[in-house]
């Protein structure tokens, strides 16, 4: 899958991940390949991308909303540099 994290200020990450989990408002949201396409809001919480190489980063989230559509992840976060690469 093609992630990218993005910010007002910019892309906090882009890559190709295994896996996404975001922490969506009706609770936390998986994302694996083949997943159906979703747009949903985000409230507070960690964000982890597992990485194609294995690597985890997570990215504290505030507020945003999460879209995915064909393998294509794209998480809009409105918390600029919070969090970045724990």
């Amino acid at each position: 899958m093609n992630v990218r994290i993005v910010a007002p200020d910019g892309v906090l990450w882009t890559g190709t991940a295994r896996s996404v989990v975001v922490p969506s408002v009706d609770g936390d949201l998986g994302i694996l390949p083949g997943r159906q396409p979703i747009l949903a809001v985000l409230r507070p919480g960690k964000a982890r991308v597992t990485a194609d190489d294995g690597s985890v980063n997570s990215f504290d989230i505030v507020a945003g909303f999460v879209s995915c559509n064909a393998d294509e992840i794209e998480v809009v976060v409105d918390n600029t540099g919070q969090g970045l690469g724990d």
